[in-house]
């Protein structure tokens, strides 16, 4: 096997990257609702994104040298200056995944960290690294501290047993967060991930709610690693069933055409919901995906966290503290902004990721944007 040097690209000249590849708008797509000025979660005032992206070598697999196709995204709710926790709710849709933390967000109502994203097998890793980094930045709230960490599984294209995300990897994704635009497809924890029998990786957007409905802001993203090509639907056209060609010839041992894999979506908006409701709109995430085809298979971990940064300084000591929510009868346009910015966040994650070949030389083409163009002009879309 040649290996090459790593390169570990963080979130500054990834965002130069992500100012010149197309997404799912530029080539056409037709979506629902009105995206933010970045179409991304950071569109959500205060909330960064940071990558670590790992790529090296080539040719066979040999366990803990590559090829290496991997990384960490980190998505800071308040930025990196600000540990304020946030209310937050999470729904597992289906759970062969794994999402740490989960249980005291569900006892308590708060995210109290930043949310981490990587491979199935680099978890601990980045749990352990975000409580160093934590304790350093006087981030830690309790004396024990239970970061939420998430993953989906790249083991077709990286070394996954290799172990090759370190803490100096995490800290790079963290202490770089940014807001702005942010950088999509093989990036950060994305970057071995396949989606729809495409290549994957991570995807984001956002909406914007009118003043009459309360000028708020949902803003979505994911890591995509999950569906069968047929499956595949964009702007309600079958495209999977359409573009047929560079089919993968291997899926974890599975059969072609099997829903497999995982998908982790985080969602922020700035409206004031409380815990429970975020619970409802991380819920919602699930009909965002099923837009896009998935039917959340046995091998799949879909897992969905919401977040809020509305209502600061609710944590503090020793109260009562006040906090504000949106009544249940004017949810509805949050519903249904998290639906369609889910929507084009996994659409738009396919649209930038590029044709990958990893370990043993497997391949997996990108999604391509003529035969997308096409398709979608044959449907009228």
């Amino acid at each position: 096997m040649r290996l090459t040097s790593v390169f570990v690209f963080l979130a500054i000249p990834l965002t130069i990257l992500a100012q010149t590849k197309p997404r799912a708008r530029d080539l056409g797509v037709p979506f629902d609702g009105v995206p933010g000025a970045f179409n991304a979660i950071t569109d959500v005032k205060g909330v960064e994104v940071g990558h670590t992206t790992l790529i090296s070598g080539d040719g066979p697999l040999h366990v803990g040298e590559g090829p290496v196709r991997t990384g960490v995204s980190v998505v800071l709710p308040r930025g990196r200056g600000d540990g304020d926790p946030v209310f937050a709710g999470w729904f597992t849709q289906n759970g062969n995944g794994e999402m740490t933390g989960t249980t005291w967000v569900e006892e308590s109502g708060y995210l109290e960290s930043p949310v981490a994203i990587t491979n199935t097998h680099s978890v601990g890793v980045v749990r352990d690294t975000i409580i160093d980094w934590g304790l350093r930045h006087h981030r830690a709230l309790q004396p024990w501290s239970l970061p939420v960490v998430a993953e989906t599984w790249d083991g077709e294209l990286n070394d996954i047993n290799g172990f090759h995300v370190k803490p100096q990897h995490v800290l790079g994704a963290l202490d770089h967060a940014s807001g702005g635009k942010v950088p999509e497809g093989a990036v950060g924890g994305g970057t071995g991930m396949i989606c729809y029998e495409f290549k994957g990786g991570i995807g984001t957007s956002s909406r914007v709610l009118p003043q009459s409905q309360g000028g708020y802001t949902v803003g979505v993203l994911v890591q995509c690693n999950c569906g069968a090509r047929s499956q595949l639907t964009i702007a309600g056209v079958p495209v999977g069933k359409e573009i047929q060609a560079g089919m993968p010839k291997f899926r974890a041992g599975i059969p072609l055409d099997h829903d497999v894999g995982s998908i982790i979506i985080v969602v922020a908006t700035d409206a004031p919901l409380l815990p429970h409701q975020l619970k409802r709109i991380a819920r919602r995430a699930t009909m965002g995906l099923a837009r896009t085809g998935s039917i959340s298979g046995n091998g799949s971990g879909d897992i969905f966290i919401a977040f809020s940064t509305a209502n600061p300084h609710s944590y503090d000591g020793p109260g009562p503290n006040k906090v504000e929510m949106v009544d249940n009868d004017h949810l509805n346009p949050l519903f249904a902004a998290t639906v369609q910015a889910t929507e084009e966040a996994i659409v738009n994650a396919l649209v930038a990721a590029e044709t990958m070949t990893g370990i043993d030389g497997h391949k997996v083409i990108a999604l391509p944007h003529d035969e997308l163009q096409r398709v979608l002009k044959k449907y009228n879309r």
